[in-house]
């Protein structure tokens, strides 16, 4: 093994103990033994980097960010990876200071004494850039905060006070034209682009009616719906509309005193209200205006 110079920060000091094919290890000391920093060697170009060091988070941040910055640099590695239990801040933060994104939950994949437990994967690529730099300490911030879906629905009206409503097929509950937000779609865009892939036309959108938060439910995480005004219509407005055939199956009008058989419990709170005074926007918490 060629000798290679000790990597320092401060006084943390970072010689390399063991370098074979498969793992390069570091022993890590301010005077004394601190512990080691090791690159396991994954697949080709990618490694997993561990830790089992005393002196906390301030010991470990520098120095596995030492370590893959050599891994990087000297070692070809184009990837590594961090292997986080949930269970454990301190790893968690550790990762993120060192540079490394969160990416996703791997549940159950480990398993402890017996016991299924939840893996968060971090990861960094040599080209990323770093957390000391604007752009590289927001991606990483932005890969740890939390993230909603934006629903973007339209109230449809004719001039009988009735609102359009599509049968679907996923479920017994008759929905309102609309759907997801695309990632780096903007809230309007994705509703005129929902309602043209189901109805084969986009109407335009008037102004919004509701801002609604949605909490969990059967499975869904939490997320933010904008109900948009698509306005008043003849009642012939149904004969031009193309329903896709697929998630849509077909499509009509409902008077808002029809609706709670018709439609999901959350529509039949928010929906009547909604249409009752079109003319204000509805600030709403599960269908409940929020006072």
């Amino acid at each position: 093994m060629t000798a290679v110079q000790p990597l320092t920060d401060g006084d943390l000091t970072l010689t390399l103990s063991t370098q074979d094919e498969q793992v390069v290890t570091f022993e890590v000391e301010n005077g004394s033994p601190l512990g080691t920093v090791e690159v396991r060697r994954t697949t080709p170009g990618a490694g997993l980097v561990v830790w089992a060091l005393e002196g906390g988070i301030g010991v470990a941040i520098p120095s596995v960010r030492l370590v893959s910055e050599y891994a990087f640099a000297e070692l070809g590695f184009d990837r590594l990876q961090i292997e986080a239990d949930p269970s454990l801040p301190p790893s968690m933060r550790v990762a993120i200071r060192a540079g490394f994104r969160r990416e996703g939950l791997l549940r159950g994949a480990a398993l402890v004494d017996g016991e299924r437990r939840d893996v968060i994967v971090y990861g960094m690529r040599s080209d990323d850039p770093r957390p000391d730099s604007v752009l590289g300490w927001t991606t990483l911030m932005d890969s740890t905060l939390p993230k909603k879906r934006v629903i973007a629905h339209v109230v449809v009206r004719d001039t009988r006070g009735r609102v359009l409503l599509c049968q679907v097929s996923y479920k017994q509950d008759l929905e309102l034209p609309g759907g997801v937000v695309e990632p780096d779609e903007d809230p309007a865009t994705g509703a005129a682009r929902e309602m043209e892939e189901e109805l084969g036309t986009a109407l335009p959108l008037l102004g919004v009616l509701a801002i609604d938060w949605l909490p969990r439910w059967e499975g869904w995480g939490d997320a933010i719906e904008i109900l948009y005004d698509g306005g008043v219509h003849d009642p012939s407005l149904l004969e031009t509309l193309h329903p896709d055939g697929h998630e849509i199956l077909a499509l009509s009008w409902h008077s808002p005193d029809a609706l709670a058989s018709l439609v999901s419990p959350l529509n039949a709170r928010r929906l009547p209200l909604v249409l009752s005074a079109p003319a204000q926007l509805h600030n709403l918490s599960n269908g409940t205006p929020i006072t």
